[in-house]
């Protein structure tokens, strides 16, 4: 058998796919629903940063002390510029050059 798949990769991506569009589907069918102002609101609003932080940081506290440089540079570049692209791209930079130059 061939190594680039697991035998059970292929169903995995089917269902990862399908559940996907399925969530996507879900969100434009209940989008005139949801609330437009109130507390339920401003939850919805700050739902995708939360989901983001929960992602970045572990991995951050996992890199050691790289990570929890560039996860500051990222802090500081969005508070002044509010780029996503360009917080992403702090990020990155402050963890690589910091591993090139202490060469972890």
């Amino acid at each position: 058998m061939n190594d680039l798949f697991q035998p059970g990769a292929v169903p995995a991506i089917l269902l990862a796919s399908g559940l996907t569009y399925g969530l996507r589907l879900g969100g434009l069918l209940l989008a005139d629903r949801l609330p437009r102002s109130g507390p339920a609101r401003r939850f919805l609003d700050y739902l995708p940063g939360t989901i983001l932080l929960s992602l970045t940081v572990p991995g951050a506290l996992h890199a050691g002390v790289e990570g929890m440089i560039g996860l500051g540079a990222c802090l500081i570049v969005f508070m002044h510029t509010r780029s996503m692209l360009l917080t992403l791209a702090a990020g990155m930079a402050g963890v690589c050059l910091l591993r090139f130059f202490t060469g972890a």
